[in-house]
């Protein structure tokens, strides 16, 4: 499978952005899907994760009440909606796969999209 995320950008402080990740390969029928996000020389931190049941739908506490995960089931895309943002968002944005559950250690999943860049200015 390959996953491919789009729909960063550069936005104000208070803007939003839709993240899309898409699958290709396979669908994510049985597989948890999660968002993390990485800025340089830190650890890549969980945002959200959803089952694709649509089930099991977790967020980061830094992120709680400002982002929405949700799916696509005819489209194979998860989406993460990101509201009310603020500097700190800005990181590089991945999705990533991994059978059953969702959780948030990075180390449990085991294939990963490319990336895609939030920049949030003040």
């Amino acid at each position: 499978v390959q996953l491919v995320e789009s729909g960063g950008g550069s936005v104000q402080a208070g803007g939003s952005l839709r993240l899309s990740c898409a699958a290709s390969g396979r669908t994510f029928s049985g597989y948890a899907v999660a968002w993390f996000r990485q800025n340089s020389g830190k650890r890549r931190e969980f945002v959200a994760g959803i089952r694709w049941n649509g089930g099991d739908i977790t967020y980061g506490d830094s992120v709680k009440g400002r982002f929405t995960i949700s799916r696509d089931n005819a489209a194979n895309t998860v989406y993460l909606l990101l509201n009310s943002l603020k500097p700190e968002d800005t990181a590089v944005y991945y999705c990533a796969t991994r059978p059953g559950l969702t959780n948030p250690y990075s180390d449990e999943y085991n294939t990963w999209g490319q990336g895609t860049q939030v920049t949030v200015s003040s």
